[in-house]
């Protein structure tokens, strides 16, 4: 694709950026609800990259205006290094500018954008992964806060001494799939369990699940393809939860996926809670099937996404955390566990973009 190309489809987008700020302004859009909506979202969409093109256009104007400069200068010495030092900076500037514009004009996952369902399930490891299981939740909350998303608890099964077989909770905020989406496979955790007379150190695992959230029209669930099951509710909720029958169990017979839901206030709230983790897990294994066979799309992932692979190590001992997608490691375990999980989700995102920027020269 040649510059011109390029710039011809940037002026596209600037137009229509244009556009739809007019119409967002215009008294009958505003007066249709989900129209004004609807513009009001692509505006969003199209805010940074109208803002860098718009940049763009006025770099290059400068370029041109101090280009202009240099046959008046050839007499002045002085001058002709400012203008030579002004087109360096402008230019610079140029390349930056368009090397935003390309990542921001990415491909973009419709994912990204939707609240998600996180599943923390301990694996190897007995009560020690359960103990890290429960450390991840908190790591994930802590993040939550840090971002403004807000954290529901949708289930949880709590072992005798504080950690978790499997906790459920959704996340809810902008762009949240978006940052928590590489989250998901195998994370490792090697450490000295306080149980460990010996001081050898233990490699345990916990599962993370994540998944984008559903709407019903997306699903399609058969009710008879259910088997809804109901009983007391345990643990955090107070004597509501312990006296009624509120809790319910999903079975969904086709493929055997069984959700439970017992955080909410009543049974219905329980149902349709536990109805929407159903959905967002059957779509995610839909999802999964689909990708397996399209070897091209998992070329461009980082790594397969697979709930098997082992994606990240978090070394106590070395204070070390190294995410194995990218060969990345740290030594800020301390500030990982305290939710500044952006130190490795930023890596991540960036060479998500690298990879599409790749495909797309291929």
């Amino acid at each position: 694709m040649t510059a011109g190309e390029i710039d011809a489809k940037l002026k596209g987008v600037l137009s229509r950026y244009e556009e739809l700020t007019a119409l967002a302004a215009d008294p009958d859009v505003l007066a249709d609800h989900e129209r004004y909506m609807t513009c009001c979202k692509e505006l969003a969409d199209l805010e940074k990259v109208a803002a860098a093109i718009q940049e763009l256009a006025e770099n290059l104007t400068a370029q041109a205006e101090t280009a202009s400069m240099e046959e008046e200068a050839a007499s002045d010495p002085e001058l002709r290094r400012m203008i030579y030092d002004e087109l360096g900076e402008l230019t610079e500037r140029e390349t930056e500018l368009r090397e935003r514009i390309r990542i921001l004009m990415l491909p973009s996952d419709p994912r990204d954008k939707r609240n998600v369902i996180i599943e923390i399930r301990a694996g190897a490891g007995g009560e020690e992964a359960a103990l890290f299981a429960a450390e991840l939740y908190n790591m994930y909350t802590l993040y939550a806060a840090e971002h403004n998303f807000r954290v529901e608890l949708i289930d949880v099964n709590e072992t005798d001494l504080g950690g978790y077989k499997q906790i459920v909770f959704a996340l809810a905020g902008q762009k949240v799939f978006s940052r928590l989406k590489f989250e998901s496979g195998v994370h490792r955790v090697q450490r000295v369990p306080e149980t460990e007379s010996g001081g050898r150190i233990h490699t345990s695992t916990v599962t993370v699940a994540v998944m984008p959230e559903v709407d019903e029209v997306e699903v399609e669930i058969r009710p008879e393809d259910l088997q809804i099951d109901t009983y007391r509710a345990s643990g955090a909720g107070g004597q509501h939860v312990n006296k009624t029958s509120s809790a319910i169990r999903i079975t969904h017979l086709p493929t055997g996926t069984v959700v439970t839901c017992q955080d909410q206030r009543s049974q219905f709230q329980n149902k349709e809670r536990a109805l929407a983790v159903l959905r967002a897990i059957l779509l995610d294994q839909k999802e999964a099937a689909r990708a397996g066979s399209i070897a091209d799309e998992r070329r461009s992932q980082i790594g397969t996404g697979d709930r098997s692979e082992r994606i990240r190590t978090y070394n106590y001992p070395q204070s070390r955390v190294t995410d194995h997608r990218i060969g990345l490691t740290l030594y800020r375990l301390d500030d990982v566990l305290a939710g500044h999980l952006d130190l490795l989700i930023e890596p991540l995102m960036q060479y998500h973009q690298a990879q599409l920027l790749e495909k797309g020269q291929g």
